[in-house]
């Protein structure tokens, strides 16, 4: 069983920046796609970024080119660099993780085997 634990969430102004990391019991390099989703109160949970094995990534339109997903395998580690918050960035984030063969980046929820808990972005306006 893959253990994910996010850290890095906290209450920034917008505009500011924050860097979210999704550490993993498992290597991650034995997970076919990681990837991060949101929820905000009284919001369904939406996809926000997905990077693969091979460093393919995939973003939601609302946060391409101010969110950065990347990966250090060395230290089981996926991060969401996140550049020019809005307040509409607010809300929990979520990692998450599938493993096995070789797989496309996903936005679904269904396509991920093992979630962390979450940790609290706030942005205030």
């Amino acid at each position: 069983q893959v253990q994910l634990v996010e850290s890095g969430g906290g209450l920034v102004q917008a505009g500011g920046s924050l860097r979210l990391s999704c550490a993993a019991s498992d290597r991650t390099s034995s997970m076919a796609v990681v990837g991060w989703f949101r929820q905000a109160p009284g919001k369904e949970r939406e996809f926000v970024a997905a990077i693969t094995r091979s460093s393919s990534t995939l973003y939601s339109d609302s946060v391409k080119g101010r969110f950065t997903i990347s990966r250090d395998s060395a230290k089981n580690t996926v991060y969401l660099q996140m550049n020019s918050l809005k307040s509409e960035d607010t809300a929990v984030y979520y990692c998450a993780a599938v493993s096995g063969l070789w797989k496309p980046p996903r936005a679904y929820e269904s396509a991920y085997d093992y979630w962390g808990q979450g940790t609290q972005v706030t942005v205030s306006s």
